[in-house]
C-alpha cells in the first residue's frame, strides 16, 4: 500500500512539475484590413506580454492585413517596431501576400519578419502546441 501511495504522489508531482515548465505560446491570426483590428491585436500582444513576460507570442498577418506592416500606412507601426525588439514577440507577414501586393522587404515596418505562407505558419504553430487567437471584428 505504501508503494502505491508513493507512486501516486510521484506521478502527481511529475505532472505538477511538467505543468509548471510548460510555457505559454500564443499565435495571433490577423487578416483584416480594418485598422481597429490591427490596434486590438497590438493591444492584446502588448498587454499579454507585460502580464506574461516568459510567454512567446507571434502575430501572423496575411490577406487584407498587409497595410498593418507597410511603412507610412500602418496605424500601429511604432508599436510593432517596439514590440518586435523583444525576444519573445514576432510579427510575421506572408510572402504570398507580399507578392500579390507587389511589396518589397524595404516597404515593411522595421522588425517585421517574413514567412513563406501565413496559413501554414499558423497550422505549424498550432501543431507545436501554440494557442490560437483570431483577431477580428
Amino acid at each position: 500500500m505504501k508503494t502505491i501511495i508513493t507512486s501516486i504522489c510521484f506521478s502527481l508531482l511529475s505532472l505538477y512539475i511538467h505543468a509548471q515548465d510548460t510555457k505559454i505560446k500564443i499565435v495571433f491570426d490577423v487578416t483584416s484590413a480594418n485598422t481597429k483590428v490591427h490596434q486590438a491585436a497590438v493591444r492584446h500582444v502588448k498587454g499579454m506580454s507585460a502580464a506574461y513576460p516568459d510567454a512567446q507570442f507571434e502575430v501572423v498577418m496575411y490577406g487584407g492585413a498587409m497595410d498593418m506592416v507597410i511603412k507610412g500606412k500602418s496605424s500601429v507601426a511604432n508599436d510593432i517596431e517596439t514590440l518586435a525588439k523583444q525576444d519573445n514577440i514576432d510579427f510575421v507577414i506572408c510572402q504570398g501576400t507580399m507578392k500579390r501586393h507587389n511589396t518589397k522587404e524595404s516597404d515593411l515596418v522595421s522588425g517585421v519578419k517574413q514567412v513563406p505562407d501565413g496559413i501554414l505558419e499558423l497550422v505549424s504553430k498550432q501543431n507545436k502546441g501554440w494557442g490560437y487567437i483570431k483577431e477580428s471584428q
